[in-house]
């Protein structure tokens, strides 16, 4: 009887023990998990449940107070938050998948022929494409519409260059948009030879054109969505900042993500038009666990590769050319005022010095010193040294995307020279000034994988390891305040800092597993690291095959 009873006691002792232990969704051990807290602490352990992370610790500690029916062992894989993509298009990304991809094409013919096999396979009313680049040809020429014209004597082609900010275009699409040599365009140019439009477009130039292109379907666009936001999930990122939507995207998003068809969190840039800012800006910020609203997205100038980034001095291979402002001064303050009165963020593409100086001056006459509105440059690529403490002064944020830096390296140094080059990509400096700054792609202006974003900043090189000490390193960010930049400053950013970006109790359960870890090793190997699986909300989204 005895015996009996000894049994039961410990039967008992044991239930007891195990209905003390808190029930949980997902529990993860034996990991390196980078919480990315306040003290960057390691753990090696965390729970997950109703979609936040309840206990990070170590597993001694995490399994002797929860139990899950999903408890994975890591082995000793690598763990981090969520990336934040802090600059992207990810909308404009998606629409580009339905386009001729014209990306790290080495001759104006290699687009012939891509251009050509894309209309074969699609035969669209329009014949689009992105991302050419004539800097990395070898003939480091604009091009011009006469080829495109034999190939496409009747449908109308347009092809946007890398940066977004240039275009070429063929005579019947110019056609179509009434350009000729007479038309005139204020923060833009139309390219003319012999009197005649070449078929090149800068900046609002390309709003002509821009009009004319047919919505994409709803289905085909929410298909296209789908599938960019796979991309994304693969690549290790949970949230992207969204630079610049209009209402019936933003629309299209959120109703997505209320069906729990996209589960990708998206901050959304509003484009400064008068729908958005009455649709959205007069009446507050709208927020849900996946969308933000809360910022406006200007534009000051164009960008370096094309010529349009407004410089204080013209451009050292262009001596006539100082690049351009593409709205009227009086624009920017009326933005401003709207977005100051209404609690709202706003955040500048600036990408010239004389641009960043013109933004930052505006800035400041509504921030008028420390302040917690978070007002954004977006790129902040060249900076006069006299302006550099104005980003510190007024609580301004740079808002960088450090494959920028590594992609123009080649040719920078051709536009600004010696001297001025020291000036631009500083991201080290810009980081001192408010000490915490965003990092991104700016997809699909930049490829999508923030893994070389991590490499670029750390490195200062590109994937072959060009050059070879460095692109004026001494502004390279240390590991750790890149992985910050993508992840807890990034959410800061957009004020969201308390709900994602680290490993924390009560935040959303979304991270990364990867193969290696990326703090520790070589340089050379960070961006050949696989991203093992994505969780978001705790539940995995995507995963190695």
């Amino acid at each position: 009887m005895k015996k009996i009873l000894s049994v039961l006691a410990i039967f008992l002792i044991i239930t007891v023990s195990c209905n003390t232990k808190e029930q949980v969704s997902l529990i993860i051990t034996n990991a390196k998990v980078y919480t990315v807290n306040n003290d960057f602490e390691l753990a090696e352990s965390f729970a997950v449940k109703d979609g936040k992370f309840t206990a990070v610790g170590t597993s001694e500690e995490i399994l002797s107070k929860y139990q899950s029916n999903q408890i994975l062992d890591l082995e000793g894989k690598f763990v981090y938050p969520g990336f934040i993509d802090a600059h992207s298009h990810f909308y404009g990304y998606c629409m580009t998948l339905l386009q001729a991809d014209l990306r790290g094409t080495k001759s104006f013919d290699e687009i012939l022929e891509i251009v050509k096999k894309h209309d074969d396979k699609y035969n669209s009313e329009w014949v689009l494409g992105r991302s050419w680049d004539q800097n990395d040809w070898e003939i480091k020429e604009f091009p011009s519409k006469e080829k495109l014209d034999e190939l496409f004597p009747d449908k109308p082609v347009y092809l946007k260059r890398v940066d977004g900010h240039a275009a070429l275009a063929n005579s019947k699409a110019l056609e179509l948009a009434g350009i000729n040599s007479q038309t005139q365009v204020d923060g833009g140019k139309i390219y003319l030879q012999n009197g005649e439009p070449t078929g090149l477009l800068i900046d609002n130039a390309m709003a002509f054109i821009n009009k004319l292109i047919p919505d994409t379907e709803k289905e085909t666009a929410i298909k296209a969505l789908k599938q960019g936001e796979q991309n994304c999930f693969e690549v290790g990122l949970t949230s992207v900042c969204d630079a610049g939507l209009y209402k019936k995207q933003i629309l299209l998003i959120d109703s997505l993500q209320n069906l729990g068809e996209i589960k990708l969190r998206i901050y959304a840039m509003l484009t400064a038009n008068k729908e958005n800012i009455n649709y959205f800006v007069k009446k507050g910020i709208y927020k849900t666990d996946y969308l933000n609203v809360r910022s406006i997205k200007l534009f000051s100038d164009g960008a370096l590769g094309s010529r349009g980034a407004c410089l204080i001095e013209p451009y050292s291979d262009d001596p006539e050319n100082y690049g351009l402002i593409v709205e009227p001064i009086e624009f920017y303050h009326k933005m401003c005022k709207i977005a100051y009165e209404n609690n709202y963020q706003i955040n500048t593409h600036a990408i010239g010095d004389s641009a960043n100086r013109l933004m930052l001056d505006i800035y400041s006459e509504y921030l008028q010193g420390p302040n917690d509105k978070r007002w954004r440059i977006e790129h902040a690529q060249v900076i006069h040294p006299d302006d550099v403490n104005k980003f510190g002064d007024f609580n301004i944020i740079p808002s960088i995307q450090s494959t920028h830096c590594t992609s123009d390296m080649y040719w920078a140094d051709e536009r600004l020279r010696e001297k001025r080059i020291k000036n631009a990509y500083i991201y080290k400096v810009l980081l001192n000034q408010n000490g915490w700054i965003p990092n991104g792609t700016d997809f699909p202006v930049e490829k999508i994988d923030p893994l070389l974003t991590f490499y670029a900043s750390v490195s200062r090189k590109d994937v072959d390891g060009y050059p070879e000490n460095g692109f004026q390193k001494e502004n390279a960010l240390t590991r750790e305040e890149t992985l910050k930049s993508m992840t807890i400053w990034a959410a800061k950013a957009a004020f969201e800092e308390n709900e994602k970006g680290s490993i924390e109790p009560g935040k959303f359960a979304d991270f990364i597993i990867l193969d290696e870890d990326i703090m520790k090793i070589d340089e050379d190997r960070i961006p050949n690291a696989k991203i093992l699986k994505t969780f978001s909300s705790g539940k995995i989204i995507w995963q190695y095959k």
